[in-house]
Protein backbone atom coordinates (compact mmCIF):
# COMPACT_ATOMS: atom_id res chain seq x y z
CA UNK A 1 0.00 0.00 0.00
CA UNK A 2 2.95 2.31 0.64
CA UNK A 3 3.94 2.11 -3.05
CA UNK A 4 7.45 3.31 -2.23
CA UNK A 5 6.27 6.45 -0.41
CA UNK A 6 9.19 8.07 1.38
CA UNK A 7 7.09 8.84 4.46
CA UNK A 8 6.48 5.10 4.98
CA UNK A 9 10.05 4.90 6.18
CA UNK A 10 8.76 6.54 9.36
CA UNK A 11 7.82 3.75 11.74
CA UNK A 12 4.20 4.67 12.50
CA UNK A 13 3.44 5.50 8.86
CA UNK A 14 4.88 2.09 7.99
CA UNK A 15 2.53 0.46 10.49
CA UNK A 16 -0.47 2.17 8.88
CA UNK A 17 0.69 0.95 5.48
CA UNK A 18 1.07 -2.63 6.79
CA UNK A 19 -2.49 -2.42 8.10
CA UNK A 20 -3.73 -1.59 4.61
CA UNK A 21 -4.29 2.09 5.30
CA UNK A 22 -2.84 5.17 3.67
CA UNK A 23 0.64 5.75 5.13
CA UNK A 24 0.24 8.61 7.59
CA UNK A 25 2.30 9.48 10.63
CA UNK A 26 0.66 8.72 13.97
CA UNK A 27 0.84 11.10 16.89
CA UNK A 28 3.07 9.81 19.69
CA UNK A 29 2.40 8.80 22.43
CA UNK A 30 1.41 6.02 22.36
CA UNK A 31 4.71 4.63 21.15
CA UNK A 32 4.62 1.51 18.95
CA UNK A 33 6.21 -0.47 21.79
CA UNK A 34 2.96 0.13 23.68
CA UNK A 35 0.46 0.25 20.83
CA UNK A 36 1.72 -0.62 17.37
CA UNK A 37 0.63 -2.98 14.59
CA UNK A 38 -3.13 -3.59 14.84
CA UNK A 39 -3.05 -1.98 18.28
CA UNK A 40 -0.60 -4.53 19.70
CA UNK A 41 2.83 -3.82 21.27
CA UNK A 42 5.33 -3.80 18.40
CA UNK A 43 9.14 -3.69 18.26
CA UNK A 44 10.45 -2.07 15.07
CA UNK A 45 14.02 -2.59 13.85
CA UNK A 46 15.72 -1.34 10.70
CA UNK A 47 18.12 -3.20 8.44
CA UNK A 48 21.16 -1.65 10.15
CA UNK A 49 20.17 -3.27 13.44
CA UNK A 50 19.70 -6.67 11.83
CA UNK A 51 23.02 -6.36 9.95
CA UNK A 52 24.90 -5.76 13.22
CA UNK A 53 23.32 -8.65 15.13
CA UNK A 54 25.29 -11.59 13.58
CA UNK A 55 28.66 -9.97 14.33
CA UNK A 56 27.66 -9.12 17.90
CA UNK A 57 26.39 -12.65 18.52
CA UNK A 58 29.50 -14.30 17.06
CA UNK A 59 32.22 -11.92 18.28
CA UNK A 60 30.66 -10.34 21.34
CA UNK A 61 29.32 -6.88 22.20
CA UNK A 62 32.66 -5.60 23.49
CA UNK A 63 34.43 -6.27 20.18
CA UNK A 64 31.67 -4.47 18.27
CA UNK A 65 31.89 -1.59 20.72
CA UNK A 66 35.63 -1.25 20.03
CA UNK A 67 34.80 0.14 16.59
CA UNK A 68 33.84 3.81 16.37
CA UNK A 69 34.41 6.77 18.66
CA UNK A 70 32.67 8.60 21.50
CA UNK A 71 29.05 7.52 21.84
CA UNK A 72 28.88 6.38 18.20
CA UNK A 73 29.99 2.77 18.39
CA UNK A 74 30.21 0.01 15.84
CA UNK A 75 30.15 0.31 12.06
CA UNK A 76 27.98 2.08 9.51
CA UNK A 77 27.21 1.17 5.88
CA UNK A 78 27.80 4.38 3.92
CA UNK A 79 26.49 4.97 0.41
CA UNK A 80 28.71 7.20 -1.76
CA UNK A 81 26.82 8.63 -4.73
CA UNK A 82 26.42 11.68 -6.94
CA UNK A 83 29.36 13.29 -8.72
CA UNK A 84 31.99 10.95 -7.28
CA UNK A 85 34.67 8.80 -8.92
CA UNK A 86 34.20 5.65 -6.83
CA UNK A 87 30.58 5.35 -5.77
CA UNK A 88 29.12 2.40 -3.93
CA UNK A 89 28.36 0.92 -0.55
CA UNK A 90 31.15 0.93 2.03
CA UNK A 91 31.04 -0.27 5.62
CA UNK A 92 33.39 1.48 8.02
CA UNK A 93 33.58 2.33 11.69
CA UNK A 94 32.34 5.66 13.01
CA UNK A 95 35.06 8.29 13.26
CA UNK A 96 36.45 8.44 9.72
CA UNK A 97 36.29 12.06 8.54
CA UNK A 98 33.98 13.30 5.81
CA UNK A 99 37.01 14.34 3.75
CA UNK A 100 38.45 10.82 3.94
CA UNK A 101 35.14 9.39 2.76
CA UNK A 102 34.90 11.76 -0.21
CA UNK A 103 38.53 12.06 -1.28
CA UNK A 104 40.31 8.90 -0.09
CA UNK A 105 37.54 6.29 -0.43
CA UNK A 106 35.44 8.05 -3.08
CA UNK A 107 38.33 9.47 -5.10
CA UNK A 108 36.92 12.99 -5.39
CA UNK A 109 34.50 14.18 -8.04
CA UNK A 110 33.90 12.14 -11.18
CA UNK A 111 34.29 15.27 -13.32
CA UNK A 112 37.66 16.16 -11.80
CA UNK A 113 36.32 19.56 -10.78
CA UNK A 114 36.60 20.76 -7.16
CA UNK A 115 34.01 19.38 -4.75
CA UNK A 116 31.75 22.19 -3.59
CA UNK A 117 29.11 20.47 -1.47
CA UNK A 118 28.43 17.10 0.11
CA UNK A 119 24.98 16.16 1.35
CA UNK A 120 25.02 13.64 4.18
CA UNK A 121 22.00 11.76 5.52
CA UNK A 122 19.76 11.38 2.50
CA UNK A 123 17.59 13.93 0.67
CA UNK A 124 16.88 15.72 3.95
CA UNK A 125 20.49 15.88 5.11
CA UNK A 126 22.55 19.06 5.48
CA UNK A 127 25.05 20.25 2.87
CA UNK A 128 28.64 20.42 4.09
CA UNK A 129 31.29 22.53 2.29
CA UNK A 130 34.97 21.44 2.06
CA UNK A 131 35.67 23.64 5.11
CA UNK A 132 33.87 20.99 7.19
CA UNK A 133 35.59 17.95 5.68
CA UNK A 134 37.47 17.42 8.94
CA UNK A 135 34.17 16.52 10.65
CA UNK A 136 34.29 12.94 12.03
CA UNK A 137 31.53 10.72 10.71
CA UNK A 138 29.64 10.19 13.96
CA UNK A 139 26.27 11.29 15.30
CA UNK A 140 27.52 13.80 17.87
CA UNK A 141 30.01 15.53 15.56
CA UNK A 142 27.43 16.02 12.81
CA UNK A 143 24.79 17.21 15.27
CA UNK A 144 27.26 19.80 16.61
CA UNK A 145 27.61 21.18 13.06
CA UNK A 146 23.86 21.25 12.37
CA UNK A 147 23.98 18.10 10.28
CA UNK A 148 22.76 14.53 10.55
CA UNK A 149 23.99 11.10 9.54
CA UNK A 150 20.55 9.65 8.78
CA UNK A 151 20.83 6.43 6.79
CA UNK A 152 24.45 7.13 5.82
CA UNK A 153 23.86 8.46 2.32
CA UNK A 154 26.64 10.75 1.00
CA UNK A 155 25.97 12.66 -2.24
CA UNK A 156 28.78 14.70 -3.79
CA UNK A 157 28.44 17.86 -5.94
CA UNK A 158 31.20 19.69 -7.80
CA UNK A 159 31.56 23.46 -8.15
CA UNK A 160 28.93 23.76 -10.91
CA UNK A 161 26.04 23.06 -8.50
CA UNK A 162 23.51 25.81 -7.79
CA UNK A 163 22.69 25.56 -4.10
CA UNK A 164 19.54 27.64 -4.44
CA UNK A 165 18.22 24.91 -6.73
CA UNK A 166 19.20 22.29 -4.17
CA UNK A 167 17.37 24.13 -1.39
CA UNK A 168 14.29 24.34 -3.58
CA UNK A 169 14.57 20.63 -4.39
CA UNK A 170 14.46 19.76 -0.68
CA UNK A 171 11.25 21.72 -0.18
CA UNK A 172 9.70 20.33 -3.37
CA UNK A 173 10.65 16.78 -2.31
CA UNK A 174 8.93 17.35 1.03
CA UNK A 175 5.81 18.69 -0.68
CA UNK A 176 5.59 15.64 -2.96
CA UNK A 177 6.31 13.04 -0.28
CA UNK A 178 4.34 14.61 2.59
CA UNK A 179 1.56 12.41 3.97
CA UNK A 180 -0.42 15.63 4.47
CA UNK A 181 -1.36 15.04 8.09
CA UNK A 182 0.36 18.06 9.67
CA UNK A 183 0.19 21.64 8.49
CA UNK A 184 3.87 22.68 8.82
CA UNK A 185 4.99 19.91 6.45
CA UNK A 186 1.99 19.95 4.08
CA UNK A 187 1.73 23.72 3.62
CA UNK A 188 5.18 24.87 4.71
CA UNK A 189 6.99 22.91 2.02
CA UNK A 190 4.83 24.40 -0.75
CA UNK A 191 5.16 27.95 0.56
CA UNK A 192 8.91 27.34 0.89
CA UNK A 193 9.36 26.51 -2.80
CA UNK A 194 7.46 29.71 -3.66
CA UNK A 195 9.71 31.81 -1.43
CA UNK A 196 12.88 30.29 -2.92
CA UNK A 197 11.54 31.07 -6.39
CA UNK A 198 11.04 34.71 -5.37
CA UNK A 199 14.57 34.89 -3.97
CA UNK A 200 16.10 33.48 -7.17
CA UNK A 201 14.04 35.95 -9.20
CA UNK A 202 15.49 38.80 -7.14
CA UNK A 203 12.20 39.81 -5.49
CA UNK A 204 12.69 41.40 -2.05
CA UNK A 205 15.62 39.08 -1.43
CA UNK A 206 16.40 40.09 2.18
CA UNK A 207 12.77 39.90 3.31
CA UNK A 208 12.24 36.53 1.62
CA UNK A 209 15.47 35.14 3.07
CA UNK A 210 14.20 36.03 6.54
CA UNK A 211 10.84 34.49 5.68
CA UNK A 212 12.30 31.16 4.55
CA UNK A 213 14.38 30.95 7.74
CA UNK A 214 11.30 31.59 9.84
CA UNK A 215 9.39 28.98 7.84
CA UNK A 216 12.17 26.44 8.43
CA UNK A 217 11.95 26.99 12.19
CA UNK A 218 8.21 26.35 12.07
CA UNK A 219 8.67 23.15 10.06
CA UNK A 220 11.51 21.93 12.25
CA UNK A 221 9.68 22.26 15.55
CA UNK A 222 6.06 21.92 14.46
CA UNK A 223 6.08 18.87 12.15
CA UNK A 224 4.80 15.52 13.37
CA UNK A 225 7.72 13.50 11.98
CA UNK A 226 11.20 13.82 10.55
CA UNK A 227 10.03 14.46 6.97
CA UNK A 228 8.92 18.00 7.75
CA UNK A 229 11.26 18.31 10.71
CA UNK A 230 14.42 17.52 8.73
CA UNK A 231 13.62 19.40 5.51
CA UNK A 232 15.09 22.60 7.04
CA UNK A 233 18.53 20.92 7.29
CA UNK A 234 19.37 21.09 3.55
CA UNK A 235 17.65 24.46 3.17
CA UNK A 236 19.36 26.21 6.08
CA UNK A 237 22.76 24.66 5.38
CA UNK A 238 22.57 25.88 1.78
CA UNK A 239 21.65 29.36 3.04
CA UNK A 240 24.40 29.42 5.66
CA UNK A 241 27.28 27.95 3.67
CA UNK A 242 26.48 29.23 0.17
CA UNK A 243 24.82 32.67 0.60
CA UNK A 244 26.14 33.84 -2.77
CA UNK A 245 23.75 31.42 -4.53
CA UNK A 246 20.78 33.25 -3.03
CA UNK A 247 21.75 36.69 -4.30
CA UNK A 248 18.89 36.77 -6.79
CA UNK A 249 21.34 36.88 -9.70
CA UNK A 250 21.52 33.47 -11.44
CA UNK A 251 23.88 34.72 -14.17
CA UNK A 252 26.43 35.87 -11.59
CA UNK A 253 26.18 32.55 -9.76
CA UNK A 254 26.85 30.53 -12.92
CA UNK A 255 29.69 32.87 -13.92
CA UNK A 256 31.31 32.33 -10.52
CA UNK A 257 31.07 28.55 -10.99
CA UNK A 258 32.78 28.78 -14.36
Amino acid sequence: MGAGAYVCGEETSLLDSLEGKRGQVRAKPPLPAHKGLFGQPTVINNVLSFAAVPFILSEGAEKYRDYGMGRSRGTMPIQLAGNIRHGGLFETSFGVTLGELVNDIGGGSATGRPVRAVQVGGPLGAYFPPDLFDTPFDYEAFTAKDGLIGHGGVVVFDDTVDMAEQARFALEFCAIESCGKCTPCRIGSIRGTEVIDRIVAGEEVDANLALVRDLCETMRFGSLCALGGFTPFPVLSALNHYPEDFSGAPARRMQAAE
